[in-house]
């Protein structure tokens, strides 16, 4: 039965990407951009999914059911209060500084902080996506961000 639904899950998701590609081929390249980048892939991993199914070999403990625990042994309070001021100080480095900024710095602060990463791979990453966000939202796609409002306040913006 689970097969089935995998098999038939991963036809519908083909359909609907593939639909959503087809479609977007005769629109504007900025408009089709979105449906393009998100719907070839899903369409890929949904075929992959599908070939999977069908000719991939059975898991030896199908059919058991299993225990899920979300943690043993760990301190869950304090892990969500960590999450949850990552996400704040986020928040906060967007209003304050402004997109173009806070996306780097919080990359690179978490990377050095919470992930306790060297020197060198948390440079490389924060400059890989500087590049990324760049690249994408002002090269291609000329998206104006609003200034913080610390640069506002300054008389930057």
């Amino acid at each position: 039965m689970h097969r089935n639904a995998s098999l038939a899950l991963s036809f519908l998701i083909m359909v609907a990407s593939g639909y959503g590609v087809i479609a977007a081929t005769a629109w504007p390249l900025k408009a089709a951009l979105f449906p393009l980048v998100i719907g070839i892939p899903l369409f890929c991993l949904a075929a992959a999914e599908a070939l999977w199914t069908l000719f991939g070999a059975a898991p030896a403990d199908a059919g058991e059911a299993k225990d899920f625990q979300l943690s043993i042994g760990k301190d869950t309070a304090r892990r969500t209060l960590v999450v949850t001021g990552w996400i704040l100080g986020f928040f906060a480095a967007i209003v304050l500084a402004g997109f173009p900024i806070a996306v780097p710095l919080f990359v690179f602060l978490f990377l050095k902080l919470q992930g306790r990463e060297g020197w060198v791979l948390s440079i490389v990453m924060t400059a890989a996506l500087w590049g990324v966000f760049y690249s994408l939202f002002d090269l291609l796609l000329h998206l104006p961000f609003a200034t913080g409002w610390l640069f506002t306040w300054l008389g930057f913006g």
